[in-house]
């Protein structure tokens, strides 16, 4: 087995994720992929110490921190499967968008609804939530399935200002212009 880096900073992340190409964040047995969870050296909760534990909160921040940071070299996304992956924006344009974009009018009628939202203004998870299911907490599973369906099929992306904290979903071509 091919030894794993040992990544404890930002900057040895992003140099992770272009080493790769592509990787996930979180580790998945299923995949072949590499993931930042299983290189990323930094200890993990200890008992008795409250909140996440220097690992999951590095990762957590990183796979947002990256593509605000790095803009140009790095884009987080999901996979084919819905899975958070980290990939460089050469990769991005030459094979994951070729392969994996999906037009609009492929996509479910919840989804679309739910781009129709954001191709007015960009969103935050919760404001998209309640503008399009207007509080029926029976559709949350429906609404959690689209918003994966649409980052999937490449029509909306995390923004990637870095004075955004919270999940806010923009137009994929918003904020890639020039990639299709």
């Amino acid at each position: 087995m091919k030894p794993q880096p040992r990544i404890r900073t930002l900057r040895q992340a992003r140099d992770f994720v272009r080493r790769c190409g592509l990787c996930l964040v979180f580790a998945d047995r299923r995949s072949p992929l590499p993931s930042l969870w299983d290189a990323v050296d930094l200890p993990e909760r200890q008992p008795g110490e409250s909140g996440w534990g220097q690992r999951i909160g590095a990762v957590w921040t990183w796979k947002n921190q990256l593509p605000a940071d790095y803009p140009d070299e790095i884009f987080y996304g999901k996979d084919a499967r819905g899975k958070a992956v980290l990939m460089t924006v050469e990769h991005l344009r030459k094979v994951h968008y070729p392969q994996h974009h999906r037009p609009l009018t492929a996509c479910s009628p919840l989804a679309r609804k739910l781009f129709e939202q954001v191709r007015i203004e960009p969103m935050t998870t919760p404001a998209l939530r309640q503008a399009v299911l207007k509080g029926d907490r029976t559709q949350r599973h429906a609404f959690a399935k689209a918003l994966v369906e649409l980052q999937v099929t490449l029509n909306i992306v995390r923004c990637n200002a870095p004075e955004v904290t919270a999940d806010t979903w923009v137009r994929f071509h918003e904020q890639y212009p020039g990639l299709a």
